[in-house]
């Protein structure tokens, strides 16, 4: 794999909450020539970027209802709202992990697809055209297998259109991704949805496993690190 193709797989990210403008502008500014696939940035900065990277293919991603889920449905919808009014072309959910760990995957999945159908309707008055792609964050590592499975169906049932590892904040080690949880999700959506590997990938041979488990997407603070790395 070469420097540009691995750096198309990435989401650059930089989600700290005590990231200044100055700072996510030389962040946005150095990852300009790259080729990343998105940026990953909090909402508040998401026009910024979009200036900085317009006439280049990377995308703007943010996150919604991050890092916790758990504002609930309308919190939601608010946000991915105001982030695609804002420019974004990328939105990464937070799931809701109290439905999850009841197991009410009914609930979920009518949660999911009255989010997955809003989003969709709000891309048709984008100025720049095309959706906005969605992914669905299940913060994996305090999921069994059972609940990373039944989450990935209800994603791509819903019309997500990525799955997604982690947030990377969430308290239990290890707390990104893993080899495993995306060789699962991968089985479990198919070959034509989305994967994202997020969290704890910090090199180029620890991007390529991933990519090799299935990944689609690589979220990491460290893109271009893991271009560097690339022999």
């Amino acid at each position: 794999m070469t420097a540009k193709e691995i750096a198309s797989y990435i989401d650059q990210t930089l989600l700290a909450p005590t990231a200044t403008e100055e700072e996510l502008t030389a962040f946005v500014t150095k990852a300009k020539d790259f080729g990343f696939a998105s940026v990953c940035i909090n909402p508040v900065y998401i026009k910024k970027a979009k200036e900085i990277l317009a006439g280049t293919s990377t995308k703007v991603c943010t996150v919604i209802d991050f890092p916790l889920g758990a504002g609930g449905l309308e919190t939601k919808q608010t946000q991915a709202d105001i982030a695609i009014d804002a420019g974004a072309d990328e939105l990464d959910f937070v799931i809701d992990l109290g439905l999850v760990k009841a197991h009410k995957w009914a609930e979920l999945k009518a949660q999911l697809t009255f989010i997955a159908k809003s989003v969709k309707e709000a891309s048709m008055f984008r100025e720049e055209g095309g959706a906005v792609l969605t992914k669905l964050i299940l913060e994996t590592c305090c999921l069994s297998d059972e609940e990373i499975v039944e989450s990935c169906k209800c994603a791509k049932e819903a019309g997500f259109d990525f799955v997604k590892t982690s947030t990377g904040f969430y308290s239990a080690k290890p707390n990104g991704a893993t080899v495993h949880a995306v060789e699962l999700m991968r089985k479990t959506v198919g070959p034509d949805m989305g994967v994202k590997a997020s969290g704890g990938i910090h090199n180029f041979e620890e991007a390529m496993a991933m990519i090799n488990a299935g990944a689609s997407r690589i979220g990491a603070s460290a893109g271009i690190e893991i271009v560097a790395g690339c022999k």
